[in-house]
């Protein structure tokens, strides 16, 4: 009897059901997933040993919670009639835009609803996750979620009207990280490195960097002093981000990040 439905069987979906089998949080059979017209759900089934069906109504009446990791336009194309088998169950969205309004009239009976915004690190368990509910979350409901979405990495519990700006800083965030990690790479090779090596030295130093942060009590700009002799060259380096208005320009490209999160989830 498959406890948590899966609807959607993607890269979400598998990550966090990897997650909870390792952890020994559920076990496969009180998983199971469904999908659309291609074969991601069975495909997870026979790797990880869940349930799966194409029938959503076969897999709801017995489960207590359902994680909606579909498509946005497979969740605008869920028959009602189905959506009615979610009555008195946990629903966890994590469809990006998709807000508690739109949740709750999709299910109007469910016991309770969460809305939450993951990012692509919670693919190997080092995500960053932010959750809001529609109403107080129960202390059995709470920790199904924290254990659910924990399988990703990192979670906590935030307004909802401030998952615009997770989505802003985390949920984008990734990108940022990638797009400097390239740009390294580029003004290495701009200095007379060669592709390789300065592509390997780019992302060492970025991972590196993340770990040692993670692992230290101190904070970033901390670590960041530690590394900064007077006059010397990191210091020159970090004169010119401040003479470019780094911080400014990444105030302004989260800013604009939010803006757009706001404006998709009101489409």
């Amino acid at each position: 009897m498959a406890k948590v439905v899966f609807l959607g069987a993607g890269r979400m979906a598998s990550a966090i059901i990897g997650g909870l089998i390792r952890k020994q949080l559920y076990k496969p059979e009180e998983l199971a997933c469904t999908c659309g017209d291609d074969d991601t759900g069975p495909s997870l089934a026979q790797q990880t040993g869940i349930g799966f069906s194409r029938d959503l109504a076969s897999l709801l009446p017995e489960a207590d919670i359902m994680v909606l990791a579909c498509k946005p336009q497979q969740f605008s194309a869920l028959d009602t009639g189905l959506t009615a088998l979610t009555e008195g169950k946990l629903v966890i969205s994590i469809l990006a835009g998709t807000t508690l309004e739109r949740l709750g009239a999709k299910f109007p009976q469910c016991r309770n609803l969460v809305r939450a915004m993951p990012n692509t690190p919670g693919q190997i368990g080092a995500g960053a996750t932010a959750f809001a509910s529609r109403s107080t979350l129960s202390d059995a409901d709470q920790s199904a979620v924290e254990g659910i979405l924990g399988a990703l990495g990192l979670t906590v519990s935030l307004p909802e009207e401030q998952l615009d700006a997770v989505t802003a800083l985390s949920g984008s965030g990734p990108a940022y990280v990638f797009e400097f990690t390239k740009a390294m790479e580029e003004a290495g090779v701009s200095l007379g490195l060669d592709r390789t090596t300065a592509a390997m030295l780019a992302k060492q130093t970025v991972l590196g960097s993340a770990l040692l942060m993670d692992a230290s009590p101190e904070d970033p700009e901390t670590l960041r002093n530690h590394v900064t002799s007077p006059g010397g060259t990191t210091q020159a380096a970090l004169e010119s981000f401040t003479g470019n208005n780094l911080r400014s320009v990444v105030t302004q490209a989260l800013s604009a990040a939010q803006r757009r999160s706001v404006e998709l989830s009101q489409l």
